[in-house]
């Protein structure tokens, strides 16, 4: 039973890291229709970010949890940053064009933006230091979920619930929603439909960033190119779940997660990409709108 909880647990951790980068993907998705390939390489330069600034912390004896706070901090406004910049030079210039263009443009996005990381610092895996200390009262249970996990889980829930309350209840929520619906017709009532998208793209990075922190401190590690695979995972958890839904996207992220945590304990580590690729595709073909997803017919 144990053995199974620590797989549970350990699916949940990484399920919440799927949904918190995929809804970068199913926010941009759902309000101007492109698929952002370059989402990972802001997962990945959060984390960079936040390994310099708390390296740098340490020189001046910050220690424990006010590290992870302002390396968190600092690595969701660099995110933003790249987010927002990355939505002004790549696909803004690129919104009344075919919509192969802004596809590769995100492709050669993803591209540079790894190079321009492996360039600026290293090809190496980077150790990263673990920014959450071992809670006394996580002691009897930490052999089925650890201090880091239950910091992940925790995280991803309030970040989760934080973007539902604004998508629902605030004014930028509302005008996101009308633009997704319909683009024109929001331009028409007043809307700022090019501040909306930035909005979403800043919303997204800033996700993207707090699960390439977590996600260091949790493994050890980074290099250049983790934000491929996470990519490509949370790319797949957003599709899973219906690409465009907040909610599918979350419950693509958990059902992913889950499906490779118990692959890998129970069938063979080796495995748990086929596996979790082999459940996108039997759900896509009992539910190809994906979990929560509605079938649309495509506008004319």
């Amino acid at each position: 039973m144990d053995y199974f909880l620590e797989l549970f647990c350990s699916g949940l951790t990484r399920g919440s890291i799927y949904a918190l980068i995929a809804l970068g993907y199913t926010m941009v998705y759902g309000i101007i229709q492109l698929i952002n390939f370059a989402h990972g390489e802001i997962y990945m330069i959060g984390a960079f970010v936040a390994l310099i600034v708390a390296g740098v912390l340490t020189i001046y004896g910050f220690s424990g949890f006010s590290i992870l706070i302002l390396a968190m901090l600092i690595a969701m406004i660099y995110a933003a940053a790249y987010g927002y910049t990355l939505e002004k030079i790549a696909y803004q210039p690129l919104r009344n064009a075919p919509r192969l263009s802004p596809l590769i443009s995100a492709i050669g996005a993803s591209l540079f933006l790894q190079n321009y990381v492996l360039l600026a610092q290293t090809p190496d895996f980077l150790p990263f230091p673990q920014l959450v200390p071992d809670f006394a009262f996580m002691e009897p249970i930490a052999h089925i979920i650890g201090s880091s996990e239950l910091v992940i889980l925790v995280t991803s829930a309030i970040s989760m619930v934080a973007l539902t309350l604004l998508i629902k209840y605030t004014r930028m929520g509302k005008a996101m929603r009308a633009t997704q619906q319909d683009m024109v017709m929001a331009r028409l009532v007043g809307i700022n439909v090019d501040r909306v998208i930035s909005v979403t793209f800043i919303i997204g990075s800033v996700l993207a960033a707090i699960g390439g922190v977590l996600v260091g401190s949790y493994i050890g590690q980074i290099n250049f190119y983790i934000g491929f695979m996470a990519g490509v995972k949370a790319f797949t958890a957003a599709v899973l779940g219906g690409i465009g839904n907040i909610p599918g996207a979350a419950l693509g992220g958990l059902v992913l997660g889950l499906a490779e945590s118990m692959a890998a304990g129970y069938i063979s580590s080796a495995y748990e990409d086929v596996f979790a690729f082999g459940v996108l595709v039997l759900i896509l073909i009992l539910r190809p709108a994906g979990l929560l997803g509605k079938a649309v017919k495509q506008k004319v």
